[in-house]
């Protein structure tokens, strides 16, 4: 009888993930990490490369490096400074790997191309700003498969989607938060949003419609910060405190946003817990900040939902974690997920694989995963499409695509009206200007573009004598 009444073991293929640093001279050593507080996660990676937010006098940077630069950076590996003041979150565009978009502490979003060389000196001249918040902006994320879709939110308690590819506003989601925005997560198509928030609410918002949907007040008791984010199939994550300042993980069914159908108790440190899931294994890695573990879970249809499989365990604490998307792994060792764990002072890759004896192609670990095509422009997702990911497959490698620039095009200044949502006053752009005032800035505008037309009809014709000259000594 008591062979009987043992467990049945779940079958997984999931059940042996196991994680190890690479070897000390595959670390990024020697970067600053930033020391700012914020529950960002201080790195963003992609097939291409790794991005830090590191500590910078007088403003706000980031490191790039290229993936295979490990090692000592050197101490004048140029930076991207930009910001005023401090970096406060980074985000690889997904439809362009040399695309990333940086939040800060002064007010703005910036754009940034990054080239596939390292440069010379800093990166100083983002491709776009992004003004429209009025404190400062913490959390940035890109749609999910409209191309030049981002979403930024700021301490002004404001979430407001643009189009980078016009440096536009689209739509400012404002009458919403009522206290400090913790995070916003996409669903996989990009129609919804999550939200958490310090009024202790988690939001499900349709962006497009600008409504909340569904809500629910208190997933989590405890008063420190919750995060959430959306499952493949449309359940919700969420990561909190008890009452008693135990760490909880919760899954939830929209459809009745009541009861959660999981809630795990964890333990009592009191790192925000930050959710990192992969929708291709199903399955959620947490990383404490301040932690110096891992705990992944796998997430199913069938009860309990949320399966423990194991913990990642080291010495050292976390500063912060990037995760690496799903293109860029090495599916020749069987590696289903890359952590990049930031130290004080370094960088260090965690390699979680599954192993297997065979060297072939694993196609049951490796479905067909987002590639770097957007499914959607940016105009067709707001007048309502939806789409889900263009996916590729893995099978031979993911090989990354050279240098695409990124090509911003300004409306027209006249044309525009302005966008829905809240001005920034302090933007220097008075509503009270008198009409002869802003004709003058517009005549002299008019007049210094056509003496750089005249200069450039000269350089023209100067270059065209050049080549005659140049041509008449052959």
């Amino acid at each position: 009888p008591a062979a009987m009444s043992r467990r049945v073991v779940r079958q997984s293929k999931f059940r042996h993930v196991f994680g190890q640093p690479v070897k000390a001279d595959q670390m990024y050593e020697d970067i600053r990490v930033s020391k700012v507080t914020c529950d960002s996660s201080f790195c963003a990676v992609n097939p291409k490369f790794v991005a830090i937010i590191v500590e910078s006098g007088g403003g706000g940077a980031f490191i790039v490096l290229p993936l295979a630069k490990t090692g000592r950076v050197d101490k004048n590996h140029p930076l991207v400074t930009g910001h005023t003041a401090p970096v406060l979150d980074i985000d690889w565009c997904p439809h362009n790997d040399n695309v990333i978009a940086s939040a800060s502490e002064d007010a703005t979003v910036m754009v940034w191309q990054i080239p596939d060389y390292v440069p010379m000196r800093n990166i100083t001249e983002p491709v776009v700003t992004l003004e429209g918040h009025s404190k400062r902006v913490s959390i940035i994320s890109w749609h999910p498969t409209a191309r030049n879709v981002l979403l930024s939110a700021g301490c002004d308690n404001l979430v407001i989607l643009w189009n980078v590819g016009t440096g536009e506003m689209l739509l400012a989601l404002d009458d919403m938060h009522t206290d400090l925005i913790y995070n916003v997560g996409w669903n996989r198509n990009g129609s919804l949003l999550v939200t958490t928030c310090k009024d202790k609410k988690v939001r499900i918002i349709d962006p497009r419609k600008q409504q909340v949907v569904a809500e629910k007040d208190k997933p989590h008791d405890g008063v420190r910060p919750i995060r959430a984010i959306f499952m493949a199939d449309g359940k919700i994550f969420t990561t909190g405190f008890s009452k008693m300042s135990e760490r909880q993980l919760a899954l939830w069914d929209l459809n009745n946003f009541e009861e959660p159908i999981a809630l795990q108790e964890m333990d009592t440190s009191n790192g925000v817990l930050l959710p990192f899931y992969d929708a291709d294994s199903s399955i959620v890695y947490l990383c404490g900040k301040g932690d110096s573990s891992i705990r992944y879970f796998e997430i199913t249809d069938e009860a309990p939902y949320v399966h423990y499989l194991n913990t990642y365990s080291s010495k050292e604490p976390q500063r912060g974690m990037g995760f690496m998307p799903k293109r860029g792994l090495d599916v020749s060792k069987c590696e289903i997920a890359r952590f990049f764990k930031l130290h004080e002072r370094k960088c260090e890759p965690i390699v979680m694989t599954v192993p297997r004896k065979s060297d072939l192609f694993q196609d049951d670990l490796y479905p067909d995963t987002p590639g770097p095509e957007p499914a959607l422009e940016a105009d067709e997702w707001l007048s309502g499409k939806d789409a889900e990911p263009i996916l590729i497959s893995l099978r031979d490698g993911y090989v990354p695509i050279k240098n695409r620039e990124l090509k911003v095009v300004k409306k027209n200044i006249l044309d525009n009206k302005p966008p829905p949502g809240p001005r920034r006053s302090h933007s220097g752009c008075d509503p009270n200007v008198s009409q002869p005032a802003l004709q003058e800035v517009l005549e002299e505008i008019r007049a210094l573009k056509e003496t750089v037309q005249a200069h450039e009809k000269r350089i023209s014709d100067l270059e065209n004598k050049l080549c005659q000259f140049t041509n008449g000594t052959d």
